[in-house]
């Protein structure tokens, strides 16, 4: 039962990790296009999403319960 325990531990370790790496490599990409003009709207949303993620996976927690 421990094992198992362990597991999930780790388990959710490495998903919130990936999730915050994935939102910090989507906020320099939205960085990135928010440099030309022609593609600032497309960068703003692509950045906004990324934060929400970074900031999600440094946060949030899922019980179940």
């Amino acid at each position: 039962m421990a094992y198992a325990n362990v597991l999930r531990g780790i388990a959710g370790f490495f998903e919130h990790a990936l999730v915050v790496f994935i939102g910090f490599v989507l906020m320099v990409i939205g960085l990135a296009l928010g440099v030309t003009m022609i593609m600032l709207p497309v960068g703003v949303v692509i950045g906004l999403i990324g934060a929400a993620m970074f900031v999600g996976g440094l946060l949030v927690r899922l019980d179940e319960k």
